[in-house]
């Protein structure tokens, strides 16, 4: 029998109950709750700062929306450069009650232009927008990108935050409907330029509700994120669902957690949080940095759903973080890994509360794209982290890329994905969306399936993924997964920084070499030979690989995402075109 995923849950998803818009669903909350507590801003990851309930946050919404339709057409495109804080959701919500296309973006890092400026350019003109929202601190340095770009000079600025409240009077409801599009979701661009999902009402909607459906209904629930609200996770999971389960939720910025990960532990136990989501490296940096007596002060007892997504989730991070706060009240069952993609909305699958799993096979078969569970543990073992179940009509088929013919099971293929969680397509694209979003298997002709590009099997009816296709190593007629290599990477020498890690192959004169990049912190005066041969040393013995050549780079210069994700085909592009930041190689 083909592989594919089981479902759970009723057949179909009730994602209208409280709105076919996030606008009625906000004017719903606003109306049955207006003073019910939406978000709190906590000031450098502590302090709490600015508080919005629902009748505050709609009032905000409407009041820009009015602002925005003095200024454009419904259905325009129109880029969100904000930092950390509320404004940015007031703003979200005011180009939905505007019903013009929001587009969040990073902003603009002052001190890096040179490589943040034309992503946004890139971004910018796909979308086909000249306006852009901010806020009122970043408002001058916005409009001086154009002494850096003549093409930022056309741009109209709005400072949201300058907008008077008075304005919502004039608010007149968008015709608009779940089919609309509610948002641009730029891609990350770890494999290619970033492209525009178009998320519809209904993805959203959706999406909020299938999230909701993996967790016991509770009274008392409530969030912490500090996930970038740009990138969907944190959008979505962190700022949209809680308000679609009316939870309140504390948010801080990304940098107060990276400056001091005590904070979000911290703020879990202050606030007697239920709900947390963040990509694996955090659960690890908190083991790594968050001292005994430190973990003495805080109770994670409360903590119901600790998500783990948007990089390989990794089994010996669940243990660690499951094992070293265990005295804090935290448990095992609490951790939920997921799996999803921006062009899925967000979620496609994920773990519910008393069921992670963790599934050893044997790695040499796996690079046969073989799934054969090891009896025994061993070197030749590899566990893998279940990404969960799909619920509701989100079905997960495993797919022969090339023939385009489902998997037998327990065969590592691409992972194709249909139902009401897949967007639209990509905006202005038609040839990416024909061949991404309207994949259909070529003996039955059935379909249209999202085609993600990420390969994984199903087994008892969880998601596994194992790597994406178009970063496979192939090297002697052998796969490997990078994310194997760059884990070997990060263990052979305390110099290697975690999680900056590059692997890929090269076909330059002859057959394909594995090349390796690494972030290091060397001592003064050190040439990085001892690091060199660790690395060499420990990608032999593990994957009896060969290393071509190691790269030691300056730290904070490997290419990422805006999401976090390592960029292994630009990092191979600065590699062969000699603008690696390079420290030593070897």
């Amino acid at each position: 029998m083909p592989a594919e995923s089981s479902t759970t849950g009723p057949a179909t998803a009730d994602w209208a109950a409280h709105g076919s818009t996030l606008v009625e669903l906000l004017q719903n909350r606003a109306l049955q709750r207006p003073d019910h507590l939406a978000y709190t801003y906590l000031e450098d990851g502590e302090e709490e700062g600015e508080r919005y309930t629902f009748g505050k946050l709609d009032r905000r919404a409407r009041a820009i929306a009015v602002a925005l339709r003095q200024r454009c057409q419904p259905g325009d495109r129109v880029l969100m450069l904000y930092p950390p804080g509320l404004d940015y959701t007031a703003a979200f919500f005011g180009c939905l009650y505007a019903g013009v296309i929001a587009v969040p973006v990073y902003p603009p890092d002052p001190g890096r232009l040179n490589r943040s400026l034309p992503r946004l350019k890139v971004v910018a003109r796909d979308a086909g927008t000249s306006l852009a929202l901010t806020v009122s601190s970043l408002y001058e340095i916005c409009k001086g990108l154009a002494a850096f770009d003549p093409y930022f000079g056309e741009f109209d600025w709005l400072a949201t935050d300058s907008v008077p409240e008075e304005l919502a009077k004039d608010w007149v409801a968008p015709e608009i409907d779940s089919g609309s599009i509610a948002f641009l979701q730029y891609t990350s661009g770890s494999t290619a330029d970033p492209k525009g999902v178009m998320v519809t009402h209904r993805n959203l909607l959706y999406n909020l509700v299938d999230m909701a459906h993996h967790w016991d209904e509770q009274d008392d629930v409530c969030f912490v994120t500090w996930l970038p609200a740009f990138h969907d996770m944190g959008l979505i999971w962190g700022l949209l669902l809680p308000v679609y389960i009316q939870a309140p939720c504390y948010v801080m910025s990304p940098l107060a957690f990276l400056q001091r990960p005590l904070r979000w532990l911290r703020a879990m136990s202050k606030y007697k949080a239920t709900h947390s989501c963040a990509p694996n490296f955090a659960y690890d940096l908190c083991v790594r940095k968050i001292t005994p007596e430190q973990r003495a002060t805080l109770d994670l007892s409360r903590w119901v759903s600790a998500g783990n997504g948007a990089e390989p989730v990794r089994p010996d991070t669940l243990e660690r973080f499951a094992e070293t706060f265990k005295p804090c009240g935290f448990k095992w069952n609490v951790l939920c890994p997921g799996y999803g993609l921006a062009e899925a909305t967000l979620m496609v699958s994920t773990t519910a509360r008393l069921e992670p799993m963790l599934l050893p096979v044997v790695a040499s078969e796996l690079e046969q794209h073989r799934v054969v569970e090891a009896k025994a543990p061993g070197d030749d073992v590899r566990t893998l982290v279940g990404s969960g179940r799909t619920s509701h009509d989100t079905r997960v088929l495993i797919v022969d890329p090339d023939s385009r013919l489902q998997c037998s099971p327990d065969t590592v293929g691409e992972i194709w994905v249909s139902g009401t969680t897949v967007a639209d397509g990509y905006w202005n694209r038609p040839e990416d969306t024909e061949q991404t979003f309207r994949a259909t298997l070529a003996d039955t002709g059935e379909g249209p399936f999202l085609r993600t590009g990420d390969l994984g099997f199903v087994k008892n009816g969880f998601v596994f993924v194992t790597g994406r296709i178009k970063d496979m190593i192939i090297v002697d007629g052998l796969n490997h997964y990078p994310q194997d290599i760059e884990r070997t990477m990060e263990l052979s020498h305390e110099a290697i920084r975690q999680g900056c890690c590059a692997a890929f192959s090269i076909d330059t004169d002859g057959p394909e070499k594995l090349v390796v990049v690494a972030e290091a912190l060397l001592p003064e005066g050190s040439d990085g030979k001892d690091v060199i041969a660790a690395v060499r040393k420990a990608v032999a013995e593990t994957h009896e690989l060969r290393v071509h050549q190691v790269c030691l780079i300056a730290p904070k210069s490997i290419d990422k995402t805006s999401s976090g994700k390592i960029q292994r085909q630009a990092n191979r592009a600065r590699y062969l075109d000699s603008t690696l930041e390079l420290l030593a190689r070897g």
